[in-house]
């Protein structure tokens, strides 16, 4: 569920049994951002970024990202400008930021896209932003959309002078989206690197399915930025917790000292999107599994690392210095854990703090709701392809179980696309 009130985020937190491994807990910590109705969303400054290079050139690529790029110039409306600048072995300017009323002449553009030349992908960025600037709408989505497989072999290519670049422009208040298209040299890594410094999101579109659900159904999500430089930070009760684990987003890491540093980039969230991080606690009592034994520490005395920090809502290497254990007679010893959340408005320099403490009341897996019982037959389906030595008892028909008990209603599909691939993993898998 999406904030009641003024705030643009909710987040929730809950422990349950764990699935896969029932002395353990599952905690999962849950955050919406609010919703704008379409009617609502502010007016868009969009540049559609393309990449036309050899490399484009196959079925899943450019046509995709054409057709991608019909279903969002369908949804721009006559207050907001769309521009396309195409890169190849030379950038350039295909159409000159025009009201979304004129939609005919947007689609035309997309069609006369052909594919050819090497990759000048930094060249194609400073044009981009430029045009952004011109034609910069106050209070509005001011936005570069770059569309490419990340396959940069020409001008500015280094993922570090992307992203200083990216940084710069970000501060003048155009942000920047990026969609990956195709498979084999998609440069992955690179492109979720500099959406992040550029104050954007990243996604993998495969289908036109995928492009509807990014660039139609979640366009606010993708366009509009309600909450920038977003970061969880988890801290466990030791009398409660004795070992835990972030389950993935392991590249989303931050020092635990960054949680509190206004100066540190971290991620944005859109309006309406959600995010999802899970963690398996063991809980005080419950033996923990061994770990490779280490040198007694000679100059200090060894603490219980209790933070973790998240960015993006996601999460960070445990903390070297652990707050002594609660008092057992202090109400805060019966609480699980804290989620403190940092988060700035788009216009803000300074960054608001709220914070979620968490009693786990005992519930089982089965006493929680659909949504947190698909995340985890998500997640271990995960540790099940990642053959993770943390799978426990998870095995594909265990999820297939779980994923299409909590399916739901699914109007759109999603889940049951999961489900059927959970089934193609499994037959592959013997």
């Amino acid at each position: 569920a999406g904030p009641t009130d003024e705030t643009p985020l909710a987040v929730h937190v809950a422990a349950v049994g764990c699935p896969w491994r029932p002395e353990h807990r599952l905690v999962r910590v849950a955050m919406k951002g609010k919703e704008f109705p379409q009617a609502e969303r502010p007016a868009s400054n969009l540049v559609f970024l393309l990449d036309v290079s050899g490399s484009m050139d196959m079925p899943d690529k450019l046509p995709l990202l054409k057709a991608g790029m019909k279903l969002l110039a369908e949804q721009m409306r006559e207050q907001d400008r769309v521009a396309i600048v195409v890169y190849a072995g030379a950038e350039g300017l295909v159409l000159p930021s025009t009201s979304g009323a004129k939609r005919d002449e947007i689609l035309a553009k997309l069609d006369e896209l052909e594919a050819g030349g090497s990759t000048n992908g930094g060249a194609g960025i400073e044009l981009a932003y430029r045009i952004a600037r011109e034609n910069f709408i106050k209070d509005g989505v001011n936005r570069v959309i770059l569309c490419t497989d990340g396959d940069f072999n020409v001008g500015t290519t280094s993922t570090a002078d992307l992203v200083r670049m990216v940084e710069n422009r970000a501060r003048s208040g155009v942000f920047l989206s990026v969609l990956g298209f195709g498979r084999g040299n998609l440069n992955d890594s690179m492109m979720e690197t500099i959406s992040n410094k550029g104050n954007g999101n990243y996604a993998y579109i495969d289908s036109i399915n995928e492009a509807r659900k990014v660039l139609v159904e979640q366009m606010g999500g993708t366009l509009v930025t309600i909450a920038k430089d977003v970061k969880l930070q988890v801290e466990f009760n030791p009398a409660r917790v004795a070992a835990y684990r972030l389950i993935g987003y392991e590249n989303r890491i931050l020092a635990k000292e960054d949680f509190n540093d206004d100066k540190k980039d971290a991620g944005e969230v859109g309006a309406g999107h959600t995010v999802t991080a899970l963690y398996e606690v063991v809980p005080v009592g419950v033996e923990v599994a061994a770990t490779p034994p280490v040198d007694p520490l000679k100059y200090q005395t060894p603490a219980a690392a209790t933070e973790q920090t998240a960015a993006g809502a996601v999460d960070a290497p445990a903390a070297d210095e652990a707050s002594p254990p609660a008092d057992e007679a202090s109400p805060a010893s019966e609480e699980l854990l804290t989620v403190k959340l940092h988060y700035k408005l788009p216009d803000a320099d300074t960054s608001t703090k709220r914070e979620f403490p968490l009693v786990d009341r005992g519930e089982s897996f089965g006493q929680s709701g659909r949504d947190f019982q698909f995340a985890a037959a998500v997640a271990a389906m995960g540790m099940l392809l990642r053959e993770s030595e943390h799978k426990g008892t998870a095995t594909y028909d265990a999820v297939l179980e779980i994923a299409t008990a909590a399916k739901g209603a699914d109007p759109r599909g999603y889940r049951a696309e999961f489900i059927d691939m959970v089934r193609r993993a499994k037959s592959l898998g013997g």
